[in-house]
């Protein structure tokens, strides 16, 4: 087994004062940085994905603006690898698939934003590419989402991906237990 984490898109459009922040991301923040400095620690892999629109009308993700950054407790050091994307899935149009095969990753632990979007997305992709994955449940943050009359708020949004995830596309932990194993 070789391992990665797989860091999504915990840019600051995400955060209070982005474009669209989700509900509780500090925490999630504070997490992925707990994660990401155990695989540092230990020598694993480690992969930053960001997300940027292609149209410069999008609301967020626009190149050039603040909302791009990486969150500070997850920014990348010289040598990690950091991939771009476009698209919700982090495999389509990026390569990432070839840079795991080639690095001879088997499993792969995701932790980011939106766990109702680009969690979701890749994690599931992910699975269906024959990778095992396990998805960080405190890592990860969720927008409040509305359906015609009724808003879902982010905290069932994030509880119920996560459960659709669990067992079939990858197994939910918490990074406590991830990093106690």
């Amino acid at each position: 087994m070789t391992r990665a984490l797989l860091l999504i898109d915990v840019q600051l459009d995400y955060f209070p004062g982005g474009a669209f922040p989700l509900v509780e991301p500090e925490a999630a923040a504070d997490a992925a940085g707990a994660v990401l400095r155990h695989f540092r620690e230990t020598g694993e892999d480690v992969v930053h994905v960001f997300h940027t629109a292609t149209d410069p009308d999008a609301g967020l993700f626009v190149p050039g603006t603040p909302g791009v950054a990486f969150h500070p407790d997850v920014e990348p050091r010289a040598g990690e690898t950091v991939v771009e994307k476009h698209e919700p899935n982090s495999f389509i149009g990026t390569g990432l698939e070839r840079l795991l095969r080639d690095r001879g990753v088997t499993d792969l632990v995701v932790v980011g934003m939106m766990t109702s979007m680009c969690v979701d997305s890749t994690a599931r992709a992910a699975s269906e590419l024959g990778f095992a994955c396990t998805v960080v449940a405190d890592a990860c943050a969720a927008p409040d989402l509305t359906l015609g009359d009724t808003t879902v708020p982010g905290a069932s949004v994030h509880a119920a991906f996560l459960a659709a995830l669990d067992g079939s596309f990858a197994t939910v932990v918490r990074s406590k237990d991830l990093l106690d194993a």
